[in-house]
Parts: structure tokens; C-alpha cells; sequence
């Protein structure tokens, strides 16, 4: 269960979803001057040289985020993106690309709280020393499904939760409804976001349909898959699963959803989706 190092995949499309709907709903939690707190259940290393040799393996960041580092036309939410990931690569060359504990943190004032989980011992290591301020960021060496108990109702009254786990083990799959399940309860008023990967249809669907079944209102799904989803070559594509999203972001999504299907597409049977999977 230890065996997944996401440096292998960073700066993927995935990614480039992911890390966009963490910085669109930063963006909204400090335009009130109250303060936020941040969760990540699985945190990962929180910086990924791209010159290393795992990155190098397969250049995923190439087909990712290289594409829009390059653009000058791009959709305001996804320039506001572009703008995090340059703020690490000072010398105009992509050389880092920022996991969501430091896309969270640049938008993070000093009254705001990072609560960091990662069990992998390396990547746990390499996280802490990210982010030694504890004051600022606690960050724990466990499995953050644990964290959503321990943690929630945070005391700022105000929060945000990332789940992003790997899903090397079908368990996962469970353990994430159940963990946005006991999180909800605990602090309805949240927002949620569940991040997970389309490596086939079914699979994909049977998450959709159990979060369907918590009865959990307002949960936004945005959806994007590279190539289609029956061919077996890995990952298609990956989704975000938001709870008590932004009142904005299904409009920014219809801008930035066409936008990263174009570009980011392996074949012409890209596609994304935007939907309710239960209205407010």
C-alpha cells in the first residue's frame, strides 16, 4: 500500500484538474477575512523536481502542464494557476511543480491553518520539511481518513478537505464515501473535494453512484478524460467530486473544462463533463 510516489505523474492532466480546483476554491475562502482551515488527507512530498529521475520516466508533466506554461491565451482561472505554478520556477524554466499543500499555501494568510497528512515514510520526511513552521502547517505521518474524525469541526469555523488518495487498493474507493460521509456529519458546512482517477467506466461509476447514495446535497462534478475510457492504458482521465463548492465554479468550469479538453486531448474521443450530482 506504501508503493505509489505520485512524483512519477506530477504535472500530469490529472494534475492540472486537481490542483486548478484547490486554487479556485482558495481563491474564494480569502476574499472573507475570516480564517480557513486546509485538510489533505494524502498530501504526497508538496514539491516535485521535474528533473528527477522518477519525473523524467515517463515526462508526464510534458503532456500537462508544459502545455500551458506555453500559453498566453488562457481562461482566467486557469492563468490564475499558471500564475502559482511560476511563482516556484522564478527563471522562467519549468523546473518544480507544486503538490496541493503549496498550491493551498500561497493562498494561505498567517491566521489560516494547514493540517497535512501523509503515511509514507520518504514522502512524509520530505513533506515536513516543506512546511516546518507548525504553527503555520501540522503536518502527520498517517492516513488522513483518520484525520477527517480527528480534526472536523475545525475550530476557524471555515474549512476546506482535500481527499486524494492514490486508490492502489479497491479499498480506497470505500474508505473515501465513508470518510466524506463522517466528515460531513461532523462539519456539514465544509467544502469537500474528492479527487479520483477514470481507469474505466465501471469503476468511475460506482463511485459517482455511492456518493449519489450519501444524500449529501450540492455536490458538483467536474469530470475530464483525455483519451477513452475502455482502452487499457492506464489512467483516462480523473474527476473532482466538490461538496459546497464556490457559488462560481460551474461557470468558471464551462470555461475552463472545453478549454483543457482541447488542449490536454490524447485522441479525438476526449471528453469532460460538468453536472450536478445533487442539486443544493
Amino acid at each position: 500500500m506504501l508503493s505509489y510516489r505520485h512524483i512519477y505523474h506530477a504535472g500530469n492532466h490529472a494534475d492540472i484538474l486537481k490542483h486548478l480546483v484547490v486554487s479556485q476554491i482558495c481563491r474564494h475562502f480569502v476574499k472573507k477575512e475570516a480564517p480557513f482551515f486546509y485538510l489533505d488527507t494524502h498530501s504526497g512530498i508538496g514539491m516535485y523536481e521535474l528533473a528527477s529521475d522518477q519525473a523524467q520516466l515517463n515526462k508526464e508533466f510534458d503532456t500537462g502542464i508544459s502545455k500551458l506554461m506555453s500559453d498566453d491565451q488562457l481562461p482566467e482561472p486557469l492563468q490564475q494557476y499558471k500564475e502559482i505554478v511560476k511563482s516556484f520556477n522564478p527563471n522562467d524554466q519549468l523546473e518544480v511543480y507544486p503538490g496541493s499543500p503549496k498550491v493551498v499555501d500561497y493562498y494561505t494568510r498567517q491566521k489560516d491553518k494547514l493540517h497535512l497528512c501523509e503515511l509514507h515514510p520518504n514522502d512524509y520526511l520530505l513533506l515536513a520539511s516543506m512546511f516546518p513552521k507548525k504553527r503555520k502547517a501540522n503536518v502527520v505521518k498517517e492516513n488522513g481518513f483518520g484525520a477527517v474524525k480527528s480534526m472536523l469541526p475545525p475550530p476557524q469555523k471555515r474549512g476546506f478537505v482535500l481527499m486524494d488518495p492514490p486508490y492502489e487498493v479497491k479499498k480506497d474507493y470505500q474508505d473515501v464515501v465513508t470518510a466524506l460521509q463522517d466528515g460531513h456529519k461532523r462539519f456539514s458546512q465544509g467544502t469537500y473535494a474528492v479527487w479520483y482517477p477514470v481507469l474505466n467506466r465501471r469503476q468511475a461509476d460506482s463511485l459517482l453512484n455511492a456518493v449519489e447514495q450519501t444524500k449529501i446535497r450540492n455536490v458538483l462534478l467536474l469530470e475530464l478524460c483525455i483519451r477513452e475510457t475502455e482502452e487499457k492504458r492506464g489512467m483516462a482521465g480523473s474527476g473532482m467530486i466538490i461538496v459546497n463548492p464556490p457559488w462560481t465554479l460551474e461557470k468558471e468550469a464551462q470555461e475552463f473544462m472545453p478549454y483543457l479538453q482541447n488542449t490536454l486531448a490524447e485522441t479525438p474521443d476526449a471528453h469532460f463533463q460538468i453536472k450536478w450530482i445533487t442539486p443544493e
